[in-house]
């Protein structure tokens, strides 16, 4: 027996309508016509139902355009065949022979292989973007514990569905695998957790209900799963980090005491795996204690990072605002950071990320713009938010890359970066021959520059603060922090990692953290290390044009 797949169509019929179409019906006016006509060089057969693969069961496209009657008094329908009738220009309608597998179907399953892990998803980041200014560097990707297959979907709501999860894992490494290929990392995000971390469906449970904090079922199987994912990510080259925990409830209860229990337990499997935790809506709470966790006196330890999220699209306050309030309140985004970071040996490594943003604004606030250009605001928006979390961020992520159906408007990452919204680091524009040069005269004025700084610095603590001081820990940390910064621009093009342009050193606290850690070095003048190597790195930027 078998089912039809609208069936599931119409069941999440909001999922799937266009909302660019137009219902009005007119076989007479090009484009009103009943049929839809397919963009014959796009279609491709879904390989997956098939066990293929998309080369085998789509190779180079080929195809012939259809051409339609449309000259003048002709109706551009010129004809309609229904499984009842025919209508219009063409052959009388003739009883099927092949088994029930028409061109419909195969449109459906065409159309449907984008809804999966397709062979394109990876790439689409990237080789969809027309220039390489759209560059992205990685991806979030986020997974649920039931992501992992029928073994941890015992005795929760998904046992019953457990089966449908026994490839799952392994699309995630192919995922992981083909990004890594493209020079893209993988953040993998525990998006969903036994019980879920908050009220929303997407947080593993459509109970409305926050039942991971304070159930010990679950808080030991969200551990698991943890676990699980840290040793394997250990083989798994491309993951940039793992994350414990999104979008936690607001003063969830026991949640920093089962990261503290989390976070050392991965320890164990693999103390150099970076971790993301939630800042709970709260990051100046969450900075305190990640400023704790990323202390010099835990020596080599995971990184501990925050993921805090920035919308403007949910809260009455924010309903309230013009849209130009909004744009101009970004610039003051992550302040909690001020005084957090900066230096390592004071108070320890203070990262974020942005985890998720959008350019998207509520409909109230729209009404407010006063006549103002709606796309032009748009493009101001994302563009405020592209330059704001350069600045202050670790990086940024999206939400989300696009829809099945369109590049999903101001939730689409496809979308902005097309129009110009969402922006790129200008070095991941530049190209490789021209960040060659950049390092090589960047280089040729190194130890004159070494020079320069050791010289500045020597006689700023001399005349301010008179005294014995170790400036050689200085001149030493600015080589290491020039050398640091010159490896990661050129990283792609030298071909050690793939893609366009250069990076710049993004988690920079957590990156200056391991450097001193890895030194060996303590003591009184420890400072003068760190010091150097944010003076190295800064001046290799300045030198570079980066």
């Amino acid at each position: 027996k078998t089912r039809s797949v609208w069936d599931y169509f119409l069941s999440r019929r909001q999922q799937f309508l266009n909302e660019k179409y137009e219902p009005v019906v007119d076989d007479n006016i090009k484009e009103q016509e009943r049929l839809l006509f397919p963009r014959t060089k796009e279609v491709r057969w879904w390989s997956e139902v098939f066990g293929r693969t998309d080369a085998e069961m789509n190779g180079p496209l080929h195809g012939t355009p259809i051409t339609f009657a449309n000259g003048l008094g002709v109706s551009v329908l010129t004809g309609a065949e229904s499984a009842d009738k025919s209508i219009g220009i063409g052959t009388a309608h003739q009883p099927r022979t092949d088994g029930g597998l028409s061109q419909g179907a195969e449109r459906i399953a065409a159309g449907l292989s984008a809804l999966g892990i397709g062979k394109s998803s990876a790439s689409q980041i990237r080789s969809r973007s027309p220039e390489s200014a759209k560059a992205s560097t990685s991806l979030r990707l986020p997974i649920g514990y039931f992501t992992l297959g029928p073994t941890y979907c015992q005795h929760t709501p998904f046992a019953a569905a457990s089966q449908v999860y026994v490839n799952a894992w392994s699309a995630v490494k192919s995922l992981v695998s083909r990004a890594r290929a493209r020079g893209i990392g993988t953040l993998l995000d525990l998006h969903a957790l036994p019980g879920g971390a908050n009220g929303g469906d997407h947080s593993g449970t459509n109970s409305g209900k926050a039942q991971l904090w304070g159930d010990r079922h679950n808080l030991d199987l969200a551990t698991r799963c943890l676990l699980f994912i840290a040793q394997e990510a250990r083989s798994m080259d491309g993951v940039v980090g793992l994350q414990l925990c999104n979008e936690a409830e607001y003063d969830a209860i026991g949640m920093y005491a089962w990261y503290d229990s989390v976070i050392g337990q991965i320890a164990k499997i693999d103390n150099t795996l970076p971790l993301y935790i939630s800042d709970a809506w709260n990051l100046g709470q969450a900075l305190s204690y990640t400023n704790g966790k990323n202390s010099l006196i835990n020596g080599a330890a995971n990184p501990i990072i925050i993921d805090t999220h920035l919308y403007w699209a949910f809260t009455d306050a924010d309903k309230a605002k013009t849209p130009q309030q909004i744009i101009s309140e970004v610039s003051a985004k992550l302040s909690e950071l001020d005084g957090k970071d900066g230096s390592v040996v004071d108070h320890g490594a203070a990262q974020v990320i942005v985890g998720e943003y959008s350019c998207v604004l509520t409909e109230d606030s729209w009404t407010k713009a006063h006549g103002a250009d709606k796309s032009q605001l748009v493009v101001g928006f994302g563009q405020a938010q592209s330059q704001r979390y350069q600045q202050r961020a670790g990086g940024s992520y999206f939400w989300t890359y696009k829809m099945d159906w369109m590049d999903g408007g101001e939730w689409g990452f496809a979308q902005q970066t097309k129009s110009n919204a969402i922006t790129s680091p200008a070095s991941l524009a530049l190209p490789h021959p021209d960040i060659q040069q950049r390092i090589t005269a960047a280089t040729a004025q190194r130890d004159a520059r070494r020079a320069a700084a050791l010289a500045a610095h020597t006689d700023y603590w001399d005349r301010q603060d008179p005294g014995e001081y170790e400036h050689w820990r200085y001149e030493a940390g600015w080589g290491v922090g020039f050398d640091d910064a010159a490896a990661f621009l050129g990283m792609r093009a030298s071909g050690a990692l793939q893609g366009p342009g250069g990076d710049r050193i993004g988690m920079l606290d957590v990156w200056i953290r391991k450097r001193v850690v890895e030194s060996g070095q303590a003591g009184r003048w420890l400072w003068e290390f760190e010091q150097g190597v944010r003076k190295g790195v800064a001046e290799f930027y300045e030198l570079a044009g980066v």
